[in-house]
Order: C-alpha cells, then structure tokens, then sequence
C-alpha cells in the first residue's frame, strides 16, 4: 500500500486529557505510522504567543553578521550545540545543504556528570551574545517537549502496550531543536534546500513556515506535504521504526529549496542516551528481527558524525570514533527495507 496525501490529525482529546476522544485519536496516529511515517497535528495547543516569540529570535539571529554568528560555531562545542554554516551538512549525493541553523538541545549546567564524563550530545547550549533571545527559545522548547511526552504515550498505546512504557526513558534524552533559516535563493531549483534523510530520534514535531517539504512514498513518488500555518508536521524516526521491527516506517523526506527566504523548526524527540532500542516482541515473528538493536544516543551521534563537515573531519583525523555496530546513513526508512534481510 502506497500514499499520496497526508493525513491530518486533531490531537486536542490527548493534549485536553478527554478519555472519550483519545482511542480515535490513537488509533489514527498508528494508521498514519504505519501506512505513511507522516501526519499534520493539529488541535496541538501551542500558544501562538511562543511560537511568534520563536520566529522572532530567529529572524534576528540570522540577520547578524556571518562573523557574530560563527562566534557560537557548532565546530566550537563539544556536545554539538551552536551555529551551522550553510554547507557544513551533507546529505543524499554528497551534495551540502544550502541553509543556515542554530541547534539546542536539553540545557545541562556544565557540571552535570553527563557532559563531564564527555557525553558527545549532552551538556550545556551554545548561546549567542543578543538579548531576548535564550528565553523565548527555551519556553518554545519546553512546551513543544512537553506535546512529544504526550504523543509518545500515545504511540505507545499505538503498539498495543501501557502508556507509560517509554516514560522512564524521557529523563535527560538528547532531544535536538534545530532553527534552520534558508537565504533567499533564485537558483533555487538547482539544489536541495536539505537533501533526503530519515531522522534519527523515536519521532520529530516540525514547525515550518513556508512550504518545500517532500516525502518519499512506496512507489518511490515524491508528495508534498502541504503547508499549514495551525499544524505541526509529525514524522516517525530510526528509533520508533527500529522497535516496531518495520511496522512503522521513518518515511525518506527531504526540502525541496524554493526561491523565498524562509524558516523552519524541528524538534527531534528522543529518548534518554543509553536506551536501549530493539525490535519489541510482539513484531517479530518466526524470521526473527529486521533490525539489530541500537544505544538511542550512539544511534545518533554515529549518524550525526557522518554528516556534519566538522565532525567527518575529527573522524578522519581520529580525534573521535563511530560507536561499534554503527549504522550507515540511509540504512533506514522504506527505500532501505525493500532490500533489508532479517538479522
């Protein structure tokens, strides 16, 4: 079965706590898991009061000069936090991606025996020297986390299994906010805006501001998903197509680079660092498992690592290692299971 549309989904009996609404709710988010890997969220419940707070800090962010922006340069840091330069991600072909972004995650004082014992993705933000900009940040992240505890409750249901089976691993989880800005470009039809990847985290909640993103489906046509100015895209990632054995698929995307500026804000929901993601019993049947089982965090960090310049270049010279059993990029979503033995 293939898709050609994008299923939208009120979630408002979830985020209300209406137990007469939440099993439609439910088994509506399984289907487009399973059939599509993509959904438009609506009835969310975001204030738009934070949401303009966002883009505001973001505008002004990416309008300094290159050289205050690259004061907080990711390659500065050593859990991964700061500015990206246009080019400094590679993805489908090889080809950089033509877009600028600030990346964040969970705010570890640098004293937390996580950053110090060197976690590679925990520890504290990178944060620009411009006022007004690290608390409208933080109440975004914050709340739009808070709506990813909610559906992974619901994507738990989802499998058949108690709410709470993921929450213990929800404590400190390298769950990434990426504010990316694309430049105004007109040759855009030359190049990727963000050439085509899965996410690497249990699922992402997407904030876009224009439209441009395309998903991959079975027969291997590209859809557009339309823009939305009331929904956030929801997208299934590595981690929650690893432990439904394939069930659910972290559909293929990419952003087609269209000729206006504009911006976008992924939140790349993740479980804690050392979780251990395998396929869960109930999906694997007598040919055993499609997937081996992988450290949530090592998971992303090894596909971190093979896409970031900066990174390629600390591999290559040996200051950092993949973690054993890494996966290659583009190892997972529909494309690579056509192909996939069982392991």
């Amino acid at each position: 079965m293939t898709f050609t549309s994008i299923p939208v989904i009120d979630v408002h009996a979830l985020v209300s706590g209406d137990e007469t609404g939440r099993d439609a709710v439910v088994a509506q988010l399984g289907r487009a898991a399973q059939e599509v890997g993509f959904a438009q969220i609506v009835g969310h419940g975001v204030d738009p009061i934070l949401i303009d707070g966002l883009k505001d800090a973001a505008e002004r962010f990416f309008a300094l000069p290159d050289d205050t922006k690259m004061d907080v340069y990711i390659g500065n840091s050593t859990n991964h936090r700061g500015y990206v330069p246009p080019g400094e991600e590679v993805f489908a072909g090889a080809t950089p991606d033509h877009k600028e972004a600030f990346d964040l995650s969970i705010d570890l004082p640098s004293d937390h025996p996580e950053f110090l014992a060197g976690n590679p993705l925990l520890g504290p933000n990178q944060w620009p020297d411009l006022p007004d900009f690290e608390k409208p940040v933080n109440a975004y992240y914050e709340t739009v986390f808070a709506l990813g505890r909610v559906l992974l409750r619901a994507f738990a249901e989802t499998l058949g299994e108690p709410a709470d089976l993921f929450d213990r691993h929800v404590t400190t989880p390298p769950a990434q906010l990426r504010m990316i800005h694309y430049p105004y470009d007109p040759d855009a039809s030359d190049r990727p805006g963000i050439g085509a990847h899965t996410d690497y985290e249990v699922f992402t909640l997407l904030l876009p501001t224009a439209p441009g993103l395309e998903v991959l489906n079975a027969d291997g046509d590209w859809i557009d998903v339309p823009y939305r100015d009331d929904a956030f895209v929801l997208n299934i990632g590595d981690l929650l197509e690893i432990w439904t054995n394939g069930v659910f698929t972290a559909t293929s995307h990419r952003v087609r680079k269209v000729a206006q500026e504009r911006y976008s804000f992924p939140l790349f929901f993740n479980v804690d660092h050392d979780t251990r993601v395998e396929p869960l019993e109930r999906f694997v049947d007598a040919d055993g498992p499609r997937y081996g089982g992988v450290t949530a965090g090592e998971h992303l960090f090894a596909q971190t690592a093979q896409s970031f310049t900066y990174l390629r270049k600390r591999l290559a010279a040996g200051e950092i290692t993949l973690p054993d059993n890494a996966r290659p990029l583009y190892s997972l979503g529909r494309e690579a299971q056509r192909s996939a033995p069982a392991v």
